[in-house]
Order: C-alpha cells, then sequence, then structure tokens
C-alpha cells in the first residue's frame, strides 16, 4: 500500500490530463478493494430513506461523486495539498456543516459540525460503531480494542484507562521517558542535523511498549519494533493476502509479535502464581482481571495494537510542536523562559522533576493543547449507524458512516480566532484539564476517548523541556504531509547548539 499511496502523490502532483486519467484508473481499482462484502451498489443509492420511526426535518444536501470511487479522489488529491480541509470548505459553503458523500466504497455522512459530531462520539454500540478499511480489520482482528463494542470493550478500556492516570505509571513514564531522551541527546552533534521525527519515534516506542508489557531496551525491544514496522505498513494496503502482498507481509509480522507477546504473558503469569502485587504494566492489569474472555491471546493481540500511538501520534505531537515553535520565536522565547525557570528551582532546592512539575507548566501546556489543535494528528474518526439515527434534524441512515471531521471544527473561525495562526495564548487561563470538548477533540471522545491522553501531555512535556532548557538550534526548510497520515516530509531536521 505503501507504494501505492506513493505512486497516487505523484499523479496527483502533476497537471497532465494523461496522470489525471491515469490516477483514476488506479483509483478505480484501489476502492474496489476496499468495498467490504457490499450487497448493492452505492451509485444505485439516492438520498435516504427514513425509516417509518424517524421525522426528518432536514435533507441532507450533497452528491455521491462517480460510480465506485464516489468522491474519494477529490477527497485524498485535497489531502495532500497545503489545504488539505478545502473538500470540507467546499462542500460546506454548498450543502452546509452536514452533507452526504461517498467516500471509501461507502455512502457518508460527512459532519464538520461540532455538537453533531460529538453526538456520534458519545453514542452507544447501539447507535454507531467503529468502521475501518478492510486491511486494517483483517490486521487488528476481531479482538481488538478498536473493533470490540460492548461490555468487554467498557472493561478494557476502562482497566487501561484508569492504569494510565495512575501515579505509579505516571513516574515510571517519567524516568523511563527522561533516560531514553538524555541517553539519545548524548549522541547529538553539533556537526550533522537530528531528525526529530525519527529521534521522538524511537524513544516513544520503547517507553510505550515499557508501559505495556515491562520490556526493557533490548535486543527483543529491537526485533519487536522492526516487526512493528513491517506490521503497520499494512494498515491502509490492498485487502489481498497473498503471498507477495503487502497485507500478507504486515500478518506474518503481527505472527512473529505475537508470539513474542504471547511468550511474555505466560512468562508473568508463572511468575505471578500465588503472588499479590500491584500491576507494572498494562499486560499485568489485565491478567488480573477475572473475567474469562480476557484470554492470553486476546490481551497480547491488544498490547499490539496499543504500541500504533508509539509509533505514530505521540511522536508527531513532539515533532510538531518543534515546528511550530520553530515558526515562532516569540512563544518558543516564553517557553523556554519558563522552563529554565522550573529547572533552576528545582536545582536549588537540589530536587529532580516529578511527573507533576512538567505538568504544572501552564506556557508549555498551552503549547502542547495548541499544537494539538492545529496538527490535526487525528484527521478524524469513522463510526457506522447501526439503526436509523436523527441528530438535530439530520437523519443518519442505517449502513451509512459518518465521518466526524475533527479538522474542520479545530480550524473553524467561529469557534477560534484566526485559526490557521499558531497562538497558545488563546489557552492562557482555560481549563486544559479535560479530555475534550465539543469543539476540541484531538483525542475523540465519549466511550473511545482515548485513554492515553494524560501520559501524551506528559511524554510531550517532558521532551519540550529537555529540549529546550539543553540546545538552541536551527531548523530546516520543512512542510506538514497531511494525508494519509501526518508527517513532516523531511523528518523536521534541525541543526543543535548545546546551551553553556
Amino acid at each position: 500500500m505503501e507504494s501505492i499511496i506513493n505512486s497516487l502523490f505523484l499523479l496527483f502532483s502533476t497537471t497532465t490530463s494523461a496522470a489525471i486519467f491515469v490516477s483514476a484508473l488506479v483509483f478505480v481499482f484501489f476502492t474496489f478493494f476496499f468495498i467490504n462484502n457490499r450487497r448493492r451498489r452505492p451509485w444505485k443509492i439516492a438520498s435516504p430513506v427514513p425509516s417509518s420511526s424517524v421525522v426528518v426535518r432536514r435533507i441532507l444536501l450533497g452528491t455521491m461523486g462517480w460510480p465506485f470511487i464516489g468522491e474519494t479522489l477529490d477527497f485524498i488529491s485535497c489531502g495532500y495539498t497545503d489545504h488539505p480541509q478545502s473538500f470540507m470548505d467546499k462542500r460546506r459553503l454548498l450543502y452546509g456543516k452536514v452533507f452526504k458523500s461517498h467516500l471509501f466504497g461507502s455512502p457518508t455522512i460527512v459532519s464538520t459540525d461540532a455538537e453533531v459530531s460529538k453526538f456520534v462520539l458519545q453514542s452507544d454500540a447501539n447507535s454507531f460503531v467503529p468502521s475501518y478499511p478492510k486491511s486494517l480489520t483483517e490486521l487488528m482482528g476481531e479482538s481488538s480494542i478498536l473493533r470490540i463494542n460492548g461490555s468487554l470493550h467498557r472493561r478494557i478500556h476502562g482497566l487501561i484507562g484508569s492504569f494510565f492516570k495512575s501515579p505509579y505509571l505516571k513516574a515510571q513514564i517519567t524516568s523511563d521517558m527522561r533516560k531514553l531522551l538524555l541517553q539519545s541527546m548524548a549522541t547529538w552533534n553539533e556537526d550533522r542535523p537530528i531528525y526529530i521525527q525519527d529521534e521522538t519515534k524511537h524513544i516513544a516506542f520503547q517507553v510505550l511498549v515499557k508501559a505495556l508489557i515491562g520490556l526493557d531496551p533490548s535486543e527483543e525491544m529491537e526485533y519487536l519494533r522492526t516487526q512493528f514496522q513491517k506490521f503497520i505498513a499494512g494498515l491502509m494496503s490492498l485487502p489481498i493476502k497473498l503471498p507477495g502482498t503487502q497485507l500478507h507481509r504486515s500478518l506474518q509480522a503481527k505472527k512473529k509479535m505475537l508470539n513474542l507477546v504471547l511468550q511474555i504473558i505466560r512468562d508473568k503469569k508463572i511468575k505471578n502464581v500465588g503472588v499479590s502485587q500491584d500491576p507494572t504494566d498494562v499486560a499485568d492489569v489485565l491478567l488480573k482481571d477475572k473475567s474469562e474472555k480476557l484470554t492470553d491471546e486476546l490481551i497480547s493481540d491488544n498490547m499490539i495494537d496499543l504500541m500504533i500511538p508509539g509509533e505514530d501520534s505521540v511522536p508527531l505531537l513532539m515533532t510538531l510542536a518543534i515546528k511550530y515553535l520553530s515558526d515562532c520565536p516569540k512563544a518558543l522565547h516564553q517557553l523556554k523562559e519558563e522552563n529554565l525557570e522550573l529547572k533552576k528551582r528545582k536545582e536549588e532546592l537540589g530536587d529532580p522533576l516529578c511527573w507533576d512539575d512538567y505538568l504544572s507548566l501552564r506556557f508549555t501546556q498551552s503549547v502542547i493543547t495548541e499544537t494539538l489543535r492545529m496538527g490535526n494528528i487525528i484527521m478524524g474518526v469513522i463510526r457506522k449507524a447501526m439503526k436509523d439515527v436523527e441528530i438535530k434534524g439530520y437523519l443518519i441512515p442505517k449502513g451509512w458512516c459518518v465521518l466526524t471531521h475533527f479538522r474542520s471544527v479545530h480550524l473553524d473561525e467561529n469557534h477560534y480566532d484566526s485559526p490557521h495562526r499558531f497562538n497558545p495564548w488563546r489557552w492562557q487561563n482555560k481549563d486544559m484539564s479535560s479530555g475534550s470538548s465539543s469543539c476540541f477533540t484531538p483525542f475523540g471522545g465519549g466511550l473511545r476517548l482515548c485513554p492515553g491522553l494524560d501520559l501524551a501531555r506528559l511524554e510531550a512535556s517532558i521532551f519540550l523541556h529537555h529540549f529546550v532548557t539543553n540546545f538552541r538550534w536551527v531548523a530546516e526548510e520543512d512542510t506538514i504531509i497531511n494525508f494519509p497520515t501526518v508527517r513532516m516530509k523531511n523528518r523536521m531536521a534541525v541543526w543543535v547548539k548545546r546551551e553553556n
């Protein structure tokens, strides 16, 4: 899939009619395989037909686009531009904040309305369930926390969420993050560029794996990371499992990861037989639960799925913060002064920094919040309606998908002044302790609110503190790519100078 995405990028970046024609053909083939056992042709679906139990007060406007591909081609091409929300902006002007479309093989209701999106996110599995491309569901498996619903999901999500909020884990994350970060920084040379995106990915992955299964940096950790790279390469690939395909390679990589993680889980069970002790990682928490549904295989499977933030969202949060600070000297100066003041105060007291010290940095937290708002590391989420649902007078027909588009809300001038300008001061004197509001949902919301939101902030705070108090830097020119995932085009290269 990675090669197909790169090919599509090249095709979309050209202006010749031949390239556009070829790209359309390639994408027809691509989208066809994303259609997951559809029993009827999507282009034969006209406007939603309400059931007798639903009264529609508003007719959803929009267009279904071309057969098979719908409007997906336009959606992706906009995603590769400097204004990725242009797809949404154009249709909002024509149809309103909630409109119908056809994306990635499914008839879809697109919501750029904060209230509608909040309703969808907070709904239970009786109304909406997660929807993913077939390649992703193949790799995640039936027991993934990203796919399960009901009581089992609530149980696992609750156990993990409670542990992620515990002072014990925050202290461990602080210690591990600081140790790995300082080790990495000690190797940085002033005569070559440092690639922030690569450095943060390497560190964050190790920190998260330690928190999940208790594995310290070792040959096993490197083996796990190597296989994990092969695994995530297939998350958005063609759903063909034949040998030689990306999906087949990714499934083989996951099988190797499962064998390693399953052995670690079983070793834990042997060591803890008859022993009462507090859990030290997420695997311990799940193993101590008495539910028969939490099998060793289910726990191992979910440990792998939970490693994804260590490769993607958390490192990108740190990387984008450096990008925005590099472009805003005033914000960088204030953040640096705040962190130097804390460092000096703790040194005078002779105390090491603890996790609540990092989180107490008000302006640093404002920088992180503004980075989350502007960066939109998670563009949005897709839910599938399990029944006809009415929201603010709009009918969401059963079987249709809903794309709650976070980026449109975060960059809506009705919610934020000058939304495209990096302005961390907008968050001063505002309560940022809650995970999300209707107008700020970088971690999702409702029953599936990301349980690691506090840890993401903590890791970013630790990174920024040690980076700005130990180095000055000059950033090379770089741009943000927003599709299929957010990342820096050139991995965010900086030239550093150590502070005296």
